[in-house]
């Protein structure tokens, strides 16, 4: 049977049934296409937005780094520049005294505006048209004429008046004004003149070894030192020895601080921050010590290159940092580095090529182990010591001793063979067995001394050298070849005049000793012996205010040993600038001063008048000799000088002290309505610098 299709009214609705079964499906795929279009964008978008997060988190990351990196890389540089003192030194042209020298450029004279004149009216803008023609016959032409040429006449002399007035101020401004650049040029040029004319001067004042002026010149030096990287002071205090040419220098040297602490920078991404890489503490110590070390080589390539007339033979570096000083808690100096170097020495080494830690400890200077704490040097020679001295006399002619005059023996014009007896009957009053060999070309007399004692005698080569200026310090060196060849213990130089910083340098940690001529005449009269150094003087000379206070002991029996005094009222110190000890070896006045191992410079008329003692000290040198005490010292004795004359003043014997011991007071001077007296009162205490310290006064923290 044949299937048909329904016709009517049923076939048109299954038709349009069919038709929205199409739609409806079509829609829905549609919908579903858009859907998976934007599902697809959506996706595609949040791709875009993933890769847009990283790359702006990769661009702040690099962003990080690079801020890390620039910070290490100003780590380095600065540490560089901190390795590089010296090495930037040497790349500088050395100090010429012509730097100094002002040269005058004077701008030409530029008055700007002032220097045009002002114009002046012109007549014949002013100039009016006579009527002509027709117009010359109108009513009252010629009197309008006459009037408007009358009013341009007034027009133009006023204008003339006002121009010439202005021309008049114009040119009174341009004079003033070209009197003031004169005046000001004027004034250039004497001031170039006046800076001039004082170089010149200080030529002349180093040309005539002034020392003041060698002072200035070499602490000019010094300041205009260039290229010294931050954070460094260019205070210094500058002393110049004239007897030595010697010039001692104090220099202010930076702490550890200036080293950085922070070895690098690192950018941590999980955290996100930049942290710190701390440098480890021997590490900033290394670099430390290396930069004093550079720092006190350079200061001397300063000094030393700018001494263009050899006006030094030598020079003393001590360099200090502020510091609190562990002995008071106080702030203060305290010196790291300390080195005596020789001019002819020092130009012959190849500073771009050493190691300056090693080059500084050649030169036999002495450098902080631990600059970080900081732990101080001994030094030998302040530059304060030398300013506050005087100058040495080249010929010394001190009054005589006690109940001498014009009949004791002048050594200096003694009969050789006279002086030769006086020397060797000192020392045989000294105890020593004493033979005379031949005397020298420069009335020198040479003794060989032996002293009996078992436990601190031996073989003592005695050279005296009668000069009248400073003993060179090649007798110095001299008279340790004798001893080598005399197979003796030890040398002994003495002199009627005096010796200079060479020779002091020369003795160090050597068997040698030195003594001056005041000394001589004083070891004479203690002696009973009768000796004078020049004319007489026919009384006896009364005891000045400066004195020379020496301790000594038997050879052999004593630790090292630091001296001390407090400037004291009522018991206590005045203040810690009168605690004299090492790191501040005088007081701020100049009364007291810490001298050649333990002994003391003092000035009676200079102690503050509020001050009622000066107590003297000393104490174990516990770097040098811990654990040691003061119970095997023996036979010490404190002497009195008169600084003028060498004259002997009283030896006051200390007492044996106790075990365990390790400082003492030696004795005090003590104000009296008569003056100062001397009290041979002592004390001992069992904890060294510190105790005796505490024990006056002096606020440790």
């Amino acid at each position: 049977m044949a299937s048909r299709r329904s016709t009517g009214v049923l076939g048109t609705w299954a038709e349009l049934q069919r038709q929205q079964q199409r739609q409806r499906e079509a829609e829905l795929r549609a919908r579903q296409q858009q859907q998976r279009a934007d599902e697809r964008n959506r996706r595609e978008a949040q791709k875009a937005a993933a890769r847009a997060d990283r790359e702006a988190q990769r661009a702040y990351q690099q962003a990080r780094e690079a801020e890390v990196a620039r910070r290490t890389a100003e780590i380095e540089e600065r540490v560089a520049e901190l390795q590089g003192v010296l090495r930037a030194r040497l790349s500088a042209p050395g100090f010429h005294i012509d730097r100094l020298r002002a040269a005058v450029e004077i701008p030409p004279f530029q008055p700007g505006e002032l220097a045009r004149p002002i114009p002046m009216p012109d007549p014949a803008r002013y100039q009016v048209a006579a009527p002509s023609g027709l117009g010359s016959f109108a009513p009252g032409a010629h009197s309008r004429y006459e009037q408007d040429r009358a009013q341009a006449q007034a027009r133009y002399e006023h204008d003339l008046r006002a121009a010439q007035a202005a021309e008049y101020e114009r040119q009174q401004r341009y004079n003033d004004y070209h009197r003031q650049f004169e005046e000001w040029a004027n004034g250039q040029r004497a001031l170039a003149a006046q800076r001039n004319d004082q170089v010149d001067d200080l030529v002349r004042r180093l040309a005539a070894r002034d020392p003041e002026a060698i002072e200035d010149y070499f602490e000019g030096v010094l300041l205009a030192s260039p290229d010294w990287p931050e954070g460094f002071s260019d205070q210094s205090t500058v002393a110049f020895d004239a007897a030595g040419r010697q010039l001692v220098v104090d220099h202010e040297l930076p702490t550890v601080d200036v080293v950085p602490a922070v070895a690098r920078m690192r950018y941590v991404k999980t955290d996100d921050q930049e942290k710190e890489v701390a440098r480890t503490a021997t590490d900033r110590r290394t670099i430390h010590r290396d930069l004093l070390a550079q720092s006190a080589l350079r200061i001397l390539a300063e000094l030393f290159f700018a001494d263009h007339e050899g006006i030094l033979d030598s020079v003393v570096l001590n360099g200090f940092v502020q510091a609190i000083d562990p002995a008071t808690g106080r702030p203060g100096r305290t010196y790291l580095v300390t080195v005596t170097a020789r001019a002819q020495e020092f130009r012959h080494i190849g500073l771009d090529r050493v190691d300056a830690v090693a080059c500084l400890e050649a030169m036999e200077g002495t450098l902080s182990t631990r600059p970080d704490r900081p732990t101080p040097v001994r030094t030998t020679r302040l530059a304060d010591s030398v300013a506050s001295a005087p100058a040495p006399a080249p010929t010394p002619t001190p009054p005589a001793p006690p109940g001498a005059g014009d009949d004791d023996p002048d050594l200096f014009v003694m009969d050789p063979i006279e002086f030769e007896n006086l020397i060797a009957q000192l020392f045989r009053r000294m105890g020593m067995e004493v033979a005379t060999t031949a005397r020298s070309g420069d009335q020198g007399v040479d003794v060989v001394a032996v002293d009996p004692d078992p436990i601190r005698g031996g073989t003592i080569v005695v050279q005296v050298k009668r000069y009248r200026h400073t003993v060179p310090p090649t007798a110095v060196r001299d008279l340790a070849g004798t001893v080598q060849h005399h197979g003796a213990n030890k040398g002994l130089l003495v002199t009627t005049s005096q010796f200079g910083p060479g020779s002091h340098e020369f003795i160090r940690n050597k068997p040698l000793g030195l003594v001056t001529g005041p000394e001589l005449v004083g070891l004479l009269a203690r002696h009973g012996l009768r000796g004078r150094l020049g004319p007489g003087t026919g009384t006896a000379a009364a005891p000045g205010s400066r004195l020379l206070v020496q301790v000594a002991w038997d050879p052999g029996t004593a630790p090292p040993l630091d001296p001390c005094a407090f400037v004291c009222r009522r018991g206590r110190v005045l203040g810690d600038e009168h605690f004299v000890f090492f790191n501040n070896p005088a007081s701020p006045e100049g009364a007291v001063r810490i001298g050649d191992g333990v002994a003391y410079l003092i000035d009676l008329a200079l102690l503050p008048r509020e001050a009622d003692r000066l107590v003297l000290a000393a104490a174990v040198d516990e770097e040098h000799a811990p654990g040691r005490d003061l119970s095997t010292l023996r036979g010490t004795r404190l002497t009195r000088l008169d600084q003028a004359n060498g004259r002997d003043l009283g030896t006051n014997p200390v007492p044996t002290r106790r075990p365990g011991e390790t400082a003492m007071v030696l004795g005090a001077f003590v104000r009296a309505d008569t003056g100062w007296t001397f009290s041979p009162t002592t004390n001992g205490f069992r904890n060294g610098l510190l105790g005796v310290a505490e024990s006056h006064g002096v606020e440790v923290e």
